[in-house]
């Protein structure tokens, strides 16, 4: 920097001072980015933004298991299913990438990484991972060759989707400490953008209209595209995160290198269940719990899972409550309700936790909740805008209750100028509540949610009360249909739900029952038939899921796979550790 001591300001030419007041000014709006950044990312919450006390972020992160060199091909799999087949698929190359390392060039390469693309299933961690990227960042930690980095998340550039910017004005609407900086080219940028799967910008890549000049305005998809594909700020950093689903929004060539968030691995998984638990005798009763049912275990890989699951299991394990260990997934989501139910007497009612959890006005808020779930996840939607609610015949004051009431379930952000965004913690509470929907509906009303409206000849038509194994059939070949398995886990919940036992624990909610062994018996064999029907690996192994929710073990999973798929297996022996 050119010392005033020895050179006095008369003396300098005029781009000599505009040179050394616009370094001086960017230092200034460095240091307040990076004192606003700490303030945002240093202090997290829990599963879900302002539920509970806030926690240190230094304090609870957790390293996440990342993976390095991906194809970045899309993967259109359920991503339950895609957690499974990680699980299986122990033999295959990877390398560990640490965090700080995320743009380092990879050896034996000399070209730098302008963008990288992080991919990972919901609930994996991404936006916790480029929030603790950017916290230590703020806190002079690491890549202090960057001068600022600039975090958008995709639901907050959803509602600028009508308006027009240019880079620079984009840049300040989000980050006022930046105005009066016109020029980015002359620093080391990094833009943040969170959630590509979320975007509901018509990203256009095959859109002709190139631009090159940071201060003209365009639409925010047009900003975004000609960012992505180098032609503006080119000097630029760029790391998108996004769910496999939507990866192929980013053509292969504007990405310079993908990653995987790949979750906790299995000593991660139980060193979060002893920070979280003590106790160790507590501890290692949950752990060992977890470890018998194959289907939580690998649920476990996905840092939600492991807080849901802690969540239950603290008020299972209360002397006075009495509760078994939940052993499938229906049963542990079930209990998740329920305390959240609990939450909403004691915090909100002024109840005590003995007496009965369900009011009358909980169960409007769940079944109301239920059936945003289930339109929304038929249309692939996991964060719903206000006219998405009105379409559901939610109104968007009952929206903000739910939210307020039941803050580890329904979630309601708010964005730079107080517009709303709602979602579920996680896609899978998403999923349980649409089945649950499904259930209510035709146990309550004999509705069968799953028919094709317009087919005239349908089961209600032909039963004067519908039968529940009509309705689970459907269900079943529907989940089959699908070429990417998206309603593998949602099967798996509404199969659960109809279990005597199941039932007993959501008493207060569901009115009436529904189920009946004989019932369940036809089934079960009907899906036994399918699984005689050589379904491919993945279909069968997401049928014994099924089972095992129906409380059915009396087809061995391991001889049937062996003796169905001897020469898979004889190549992969590791497809059958579902089990």
């Amino acid at each position: 920097m050119i010392s005033q001591t020895s050179m006095t300001k008369h003396s300098w030419t005029p781009y000599l001072w505009s040179v050394y007041v616009t370094k001086l000014f960017a230092a200034l709006c460095h240091q307040t980015l990076k004192s606003g950044l700490k303030k945002k990312f240093q202090c997290v919450f829990e599963g879900i933004a302002k539920a509970g006390s806030p926690a240190l972020l230094n304090q609870i992160y957790t390293e996440l298991y990342i993976t390095e060199g991906g194809t970045g091909e899309v993967n259109q799999e359920h991503e339950v299913r895609q957690i499974e087949t990680a699980s299986r698929s122990t033999d295959r190359p990877e390398t560990a990438i640490r965090r700080e390392d995320i743009f380092k060039v990879p050896s034996g390469s000399d070209q730098p990484i302008r963008t990288v693309m992080t991919m990972g299933v919901a609930g994996i961690g991404k936006t916790l991972l480029t929030q603790k990227f950017t916290l230590d960042w703020a806190e002079d930690k690491v890549h202090q060759n960057i001068q600022f980095i600039f975090s958008f998340n995709f639901r907050e550039l959803n509602l600028l989707k009508e308006k027009k910017f240019s880079l620079v004005e984009l840049i300040h609407h989000f980050f006022t400490e930046t105005k009066g900086i016109s020029n980015f080219e002359q620093f080391q940028v990094l833009f943040i953008f969170d959630g590509l799967d979320e975007s509901r910008l018509p990203l256009d890549f095959n859109n002709k209209e190139i631009l090159t000049d940071a201060t003209e305005s365009s639409s925010v998809d047009v900003l975004l595209t000609n960012l992505i594909r180098g032609k503006l700020l080119p000097s630029a950093l760029l790391w998108i995160t996004t769910r496999p689903a939507a990866a192929n929004q980013i053509p292969a060539e504007c990405v310079g290198m993908v990653t995987e968030v790949r979750g906790f691995n299995d000593p991660q998984k139980e060193e979060y269940f002893r920070k979280r638990f003590r106790d160790e005798a507590q501890a290692n009763v949950i752990i060992s719990n977890i470890k018998t049912s194959r289907s939580l275990h690998i649920m476990c890989h996905i840092p939600v899972f492991c807080w849901i699951t802690a969540t239950v299991l603290e008020d299972v394990l209360k002397p006075q409550n009495g509760k078994k260990l939940p052993k499938t997934l229906t049963e542990m989501y079930i209990h998740f309700v329920e305390v959240q139910a609990k939450v909403k007497k004691v915090k909100y009612d002024g109840g005590s936790e003995t007496d009965p959890h369900w009011s009358p006005e909980s169960r409007k808020m769940i079944e109301s909740l239920g059936k945003l779930a289930f339109d929304q996840l038929q249309k692939g939607n996991l964060i719903f805008y206000e006219s998405d609610l009105t379409e559901c015949g939610i109104d968007i004051r009952a929206a903000s209750v739910y939210s307020g009431v039941f803050t580890q379930i329904f979630r309601e952000e708010r964005g730079l100028y107080q517009d709303k965004v709602f979602c579920f913690v996680h896609l899978s509470v998403q999923e349980f509540l649409a089945a649950l929907h499904v259930h209510i509906s035709f146990v309550k009303h004999g509705v069968n949610l799953l028919e094709d409206k317009h087919n005239s000849l349908n089961w209600s038509s032909l039963f004067k009360h519908p039968k529940q194994q009509h309705l689970h059939q459907i269900a079943v070949d529907k989940a089959l249909e699908s070429p990417n398995g998206h309603l593998d886990l949602f099967l798996r919940f509404l199969l659960g739900l109809s279990v005597q036992t199941n039932q007993t624990l959501l008493r207060g909610l569901l009115t009436q029952t529904g189920s009946s062994s004989h019932a369940n018996q036809k089934t079960i064999q009907y899906i036994k038939d399918k699984i005689s029907d050589n379904q491919s690996v993945e279909k069968s192994i997401n049928l014994f899921h099924c089972l095992n929710e129906l409380n059915d073990r009396s087809l061995d999973a391991h001889q049937w796979l062996v003796a169905t798929y001897l020469e898979n297996y004889l190549k992969q022996p590791q497809i059958l550790t579902f089990v």
